[in-house]
């Protein structure tokens, strides 16, 4: 690969782009070869998201956590968890060293921020330009052999030299760094580009470090209007996978196996040019039988409840769905009463848990809030629901695990913030009188936007009944 990538967008191409991307097709998106654009469609649509995240998030956060300068260093095959955050969407690691120096000039001076981006400079060393959203900037100092015994300097350290400089001419009052022992998005800043750091700035610089927990987890967290617009095109195409994968395209009953729905739904994506973060799982759960002698890769049988744990990604983004489904006996044309009720009993407490998240609170919070309701209502269930975006499990607060519904110390306690996304998991387990009393769980995910206002709101609708497999 070329050392240097230069990448040019034109901003015909983007305005063009844009507003046929943010339509909803008339069409279902699973029959377009093609349903998010073409790949250079794609990249220009996500390097607007960077653009405005550059511009209207990074500048905000910046100041309300007292951070002059935000220095990010890492290494090829070793970025830092902002990373992807950072870069284009043509860039897909870092390059030898890079450095990105984010200077926040009016804060630092005390001007005046006129609200379009211009205050934040943005430096990256040993990078490339982004597409013009990084000023480049890389030292190629040949690093001599050893003379008279004296120990040569270790490949790369001419770019913290560059960093001194760089430091020295804006002075930053206080300078955040990717340090945490509680959230991985804020930890990527190596021990080994530390010492580097550290001694190439001195004592004066140092004493200025500042870890920046925060403002990497926000940032990651943040979404911007446009990529709220595609995630509604993005959950309609998982929901339209699912009703493909919970019908007769997809299941003989007697036939198909788990694992047969597993591969459909990896291929599924692979065809359209999409991808998965996780492999997806699909279990059973059957009258009259323990789900363990169900055994691992269970041949599906009418009368089954079918549960799914699926996931796609496009433009850098994730999606995290969990939808029930009931396989019809031969003469039914619904599931039976109790299944049904143990569903309604799952969908309830999603509405208990949408109702509690809302920005400024903790996730321990609204665990606490919403088991409390869920008690009440004489729902037997578990939350464990999680941010979701640039990564499948993002950055923010979780609201409880299966195996923590007392809170999660540390990463429950972060706030939720608005214009970020989140999974909102679960399950319902409720006695089943069709089924001899047998206790059946419903396990269910929806992803939720919570907009500009606070509120909170289902990507694309609720799953208000099961799916039925005839």
């Amino acid at each position: 690969m070329s050392r240097t990538v230069r990448v040019l967008f034109s901003s015909a191409l983007l305005g063009a782009a844009l507003p046929l991307a943010a339509q909803r097709p008339a069409t279902r998106l699973a029959d377009q070869r093609h349903p998010f654009g073409t790949l250079r469609e794609q990249a220009a649509r996500e390097q607007h998201w960077l653009e405005t995240r550059m511009k209207t998030v990074l500048p905000a956060l910046m100041r309300s956590h007292g951070i002059d300068m935000w220095i990010v260093p890492m290494r090829e095959y070793a970025e830092d968890p902002v990373f992807s955050s950072l870069v284009s969407p043509t860039t897909f690691a870092a390059r030898r060293r890079t450095i990105y120096v984010l200077f926040d000039k009016c804060a630092a001076s005390g001007r005046t921020d006129p609200g379009d981006g211009s205050c934040v400079e943005r430096v990256a060393l040993g990078g490339s330009s982004q597409g013009g959203v990084w000023q480049a900037m890389r030292s190629t100092l040949a690093v001599q052999a050893p003379v008279g015994g004296q120990q040569a300097e270790l490949w790369g350290d001419e770019q913290w030299k560059l960093l001194k400089r760089v430091v020295d001419e804006r002075n930053p009052r206080v300078i955040g760094i990717d340090y945490s022992r509680t959230f991985a998005f804020s930890d990527g800043l190596t021990h080994g580009e530390y010492l580097g750091m550290t001694e190439a700035l001195g004592d004066r610089w140092t004493a200025r470090l500042k870890p920046a927990e925060e403002l990497p987890l926000k940032f990651i967290a943040s979404r911007v209007a446009d990529e709220d617009a595609f995630y509604g095109q993005l959950m309609q195409l998982a929901w339209e996978f699912v009703g493909e994968m919970y019908s007769s395209k997809a299941i003989v009953p007697g036939k198909t196996r788990t694992s047969d729905l597993v591969w459909w739904w990896r291929q599924r994506a692979n065809d359209l040019g999409l991808g998965t973060w996780f492999q997806p799982s699909i279990e059973v759960q059957r009258a009259g039988v323990s789900e363990d002698s169900l055994g691992a890769d269970p041949v599906i049988q009418r009368g089954d409840v079918l549960h799914c744990d699926v996931g796609i990604t496009a433009l850098g983004l994730n999606t995290d769905t969990q939808h029930m489904a009931y396989v019809l006996k031969v003469g039914e044309k619904e599931a039976p009463a109790g299944l049904r009720q143990a569903f309604a009993n799952g969908n309830a407490l999603q509405d208990i848990v949408l109702a509690e998240v809302r920005p400024g609170r903790m996730g321990n919070e609204i665990l606490a809030a919403s088991l409390a309701q869920m008690k009440a209502r004489g729902i037997n269930g578990t939350v464990y629901s999680h941010p979701i975006g640039l990564h499948g499990h993002g950055a923010g607060p979780l609201i409880g695990l299966w195996d923590y519904q007392d809170g999660v110390p540390g990463r429950g306690d972060a706030k939720v913030i608005a214009n970020m996304w989140y999974s909102i998991e679960l399950q319902a387990t409720t006695p089943v009188p069709e089924w001899k009393g047998q206790a059946v769980r419903m396990a269910l995910e929806e992803d939720i936007t919570i907009g500009t206002d606070g509120t909170p709101r289902w990507v694309h609708g609720q799953q208000k009944k099961l799916w039925l497999v005839k």
